[in-house]
């Protein structure tokens, strides 16, 4: 039977399960929600500058979502099923060699340790300790460097284990999880492919080929870059990127502390991820094209390969102290915050990395203003020349949070290996169903970055503007608006790494803009609207 038709049985099944829950007297241990959020977006240099007179790219997308939970004494479970598609992705009809985009989103179950609440738990060394296993979301602090990345359809969320203790106020996680491709058997090794790998990729002729197995294509395969016009020699290089974007972990252990004291929030993170060791490699030849990337499996009986993994280390502290009263003279938030990163890269480089951030939040009624300054650090050209990696990488955060709407990044798009300095302020107005607010960012490079010709790039990257409007239509509607520009710089395309001289350069357009409309509805499908009672 056809893979959607399939899908479609699964979702009638679980409605009618609804039914089924309705026709009998739900008790509070039981939950379902659900969520249908589409959105429409006119992109004109979203993430990366066009080049000029380019049209602009319009789509709609969706996201379908269904979660499950249930609660009892000792144990709670959630399920988070969700469809992701682009309007007009699949055809109309469907046929045996369609795709799926229905997955599992979160599948997790948190079983109670101990609980001095609760008299029949004979174990109360803590307050509160519990083992939550399955793939779940992880969100931190502000999701600046562990977060759920929600303005994505598709979202993220980890397979792991996690041990969570609460005792006199800490909070205390242990985080761990560890990858694999398949449980085939006569897999004599645990290496891991890290990556959504396309089917087919272009060789160095331009054909489409398939994959090769066990190696990753890089980016500049197949074009005029992957090769020395000296020496025919492939250079391995693929634009910088975070948030696992060109490289998933093999395995992380994370520690997580929080505690509060009065009005005062601290917390701290340490995160060890390990990556799976590659070499550079490339299949085929000169008369039927080369594929290069990298390589993470052995490619034969003889291979003398690396099982080991690179170790990368982020750790650091939040501070989060406020000050008065929002009603009275005004609420004032401080975050302040200072990480570092060291060990080894995904590539074997070695990391020495940092990045701090401070912002004030003034908040008097509805009104809100905060001023802040983030920085991220860079690598400089001659450590590039020496193999280190200075360059912080915002772990699995929600880069679209912090570092402009348009997405230009620590996204998907890559970004600059000079790192960035970015003081910003943030306007925000909200009344009781409706919200507005607008984000200025000035966007400059952290370290010195050199163009092909060794000339210095300027460190000044352009300037961005931010709006979004919200307006919530009833208990599970909203319907947000949001419209950003981007003045950018001469410099923009080289920090990026699409242009390699000047006369390149001046081909982009230098002025981008990205406008989105977005209804969300979120129905809780046991909800039961009051009804006043008459006296």
């Amino acid at each position: 039977m056809y893979k959607n038709v399939r899908h479609y049985y699964l979702i009638f099944t679980i409605f009618l399960i609804i039914g089924c829950f309705q026709s009998i007297k739900v008790q509070a241990q039981y939950s379902l929600t659900g969520q249908l959020r589409i959105r429409a977006e006119d992109r004109d240099g979203y993430g990366n500058l066009v080049l000029s007179k380019s049209k602009n790219a319009d789509f709609i997308s969706q996201r379908t979502r269904l979660n499950f939970g249930y609660k009892w004494d000792l144990l709670t479970f959630g399920v988070s099923i969700q469809d992701i598609r682009i309007w007009g992705a699949d055809a109309s009809t469907i046929s045996p060699a369609d795709g799926s985009r229905l997955g599992l989103h979160e599948g997790w179950a948190e079983l109670t340790l101990a609980n001095k609440a609760d008299t029949n738990i004979k174990f109360r060394l803590f307050d509160q300790l519990s083992l939550k296993v399955g793939r779940q979301e992880l969100i931190y602090d502000d999701s600046r460097l562990i977060g759920n990345v929600d303005w994505l359809q598709q979202a993220r969320q980890f397979d792991m284990a996690l041990l969570k203790v609460m005792h006199h106020g800490w909070q205390v996680d242990l985080g761990y999880a560890f990858n694999q491709n398949t449980d085939a058997a006569g897999v004599t090794n645990s290496n891991y492919i890290p990556g959504n790998l396309p089917a087919y990729v272009k060789n160095s002729l331009g054909t489409l080929v398939p994959v090769p197995a066990g190696l990753v294509p890089l980016a500049a395969a197949g074009s005029a870059a992957s090769n020395s016009s000296k020496t025919g020699t492939p250079i391995y290089s693929n634009p910088p990127s975070t948030n696992g974007a060109t490289q998933d972990y093999k395995s992380f252990t994370s520690l997580y502390i929080s505690k509060k004291f009065d009005q005062t929030k601290v917390s701290a993170l340490f995160f060890n991820d390990d990556f799976g060791k590659y070499k550079l490699d490339s299949t085929g030849s000169a008369a039927t094209g080369y594929v290069y990337g990298r390589r993470f499996v052995p490619s034969g009986a003889n291979d003398n390969f690396d099982y080991s993994t690179n170790k990368r280390y982020t750790y650091g502290v939040m501070v989060s102290p406020t000050f008065g009263n929002a009603s009275d003279f005004g609420k004032i938030a401080i975050q302040a915050a200072y990480y570092r990163q060291s060990g080894k890269d995904r590539d074997g480089k070695d990391m020495n990395a940092f990045h701090y951030s401070i912002a004030a939040t003034y908040q008097k009624d509805r009104f809100s203003v905060t001023p802040g300054y983030d920085v991220l650090s860079g690598t400089k050209t001659a450590d590039i020349a020496l193999g280190k990696n200075n360059s912080f990488d915002p772990l699995y955060g929600s880069p679209h949070k912090f570092w402009g709407y348009m997405d230009y990044f620590y996204a998907g798009t890559g970004s600059p290996k000079g790192g960035l300095s970015n003081p910003y302020i943030k306007f925000k107005y909200t009344a009781n169903v409706f919200s507005a607010g607008i984000d200025l960012h000035s966007f400059s490079l952290n370290e010195d970055m050199k163009k092909a010709d060794g000339a210095l790039i300027a460190k000044n990257l352009g300037k961005e503007a931010d709006l979004q409007l919200s307006y919530t239509m009833n208990k599970f509607t909203n319907i947000e608006l949001g419209y950003s520009l981007m003045k950018a710089t001469d410099n923009m395309p080289f920090a990026k790494g699409q242009a390699v001289n000047n006369a390149v350069a001046a081909t982009f357009d230098k002025t981008a803009t990205w406008a989105y409309v977005m209804i969300k509805f979120t129905p809780d499908f046991f909800y039961s609207k009051p009804v006043p009672i008459r006296q």
